[in-house]
């Protein structure tokens, strides 16, 4: 089984001290149902060992099962650039049903962001490359759907459901 390739760097959106002794990565896609279901769970998993994990996320929209995936993670990157990534994960993972690009720039707005620079940014694919380089990592790393973690650089074998995460959370600690 392939080991995160690269590991977590300066360019990953990280959560949490580059010094912690755990590092917990998600691929993702911010429409598919599996990793809405996993994002509740995972934030309660990460309050639990707050200080202790550092949390990183990966894009890896899975296109063509989750139409509004790719521009979904390219909005994020967008907010990323004006300094609200976090923002909007949470928020399109909480609106999950709606991420049409109508929606996504209305997210925006509701974050405080220059909605009208997200929307020429989204037009014009402004963050694809961005998107693309995590699927590049996704598949290099034996990423083939989402959900898919990655406890200090193994893949994490078992669901991704709270409880099996956080014990092995509490192992690698």
């Amino acid at each position: 089984m392939p080991l995160l390739t690269p590991p977590v760097g300066p360019r990953d959106h990280a959560l949490g001290s580059a010094n912690a002794p755990v590092t917990l990565v998600e691929y993702g896609d911010f429409e598919c149902p599996f990793c809405g279901r996993a994002y509740p769970e995972l934030k309660q998993v990460l309050r639990r060992v707050k200080g202790k994990v550092r949390f990183a996320f990966r894009h890896f929209p899975l296109s063509e099962e989750h139409p509004h995936a790719q521009h979904a993670a390219e909005v994020a990157e967008a907010a990323a650039a004006q300094g609200k990534f976090w923002e909007m994960h949470d928020l399109l993972y909480q609106r999950q049903a709606a991420l049409g690009d109508e929606e996504l720039v209305r997210y925006a707005r509701e974050l405080g962001l220059d909605a009208e620079r997200v929307r020429r940014e989204l037009d014009a694919h402004v963050h694809a490359a961005r998107v693309k380089e995590d699927v590049a990592s996704g598949i290099e790393s034996g990423v083939t759907g989402t959900p898919r973690f990655f406890i200090n650089g193994r893949p994490h074998e078992e669901p991704g459901d709270a409880k099996t995460l956080a014990a092995a959370l509490r192992r690698a600690l």
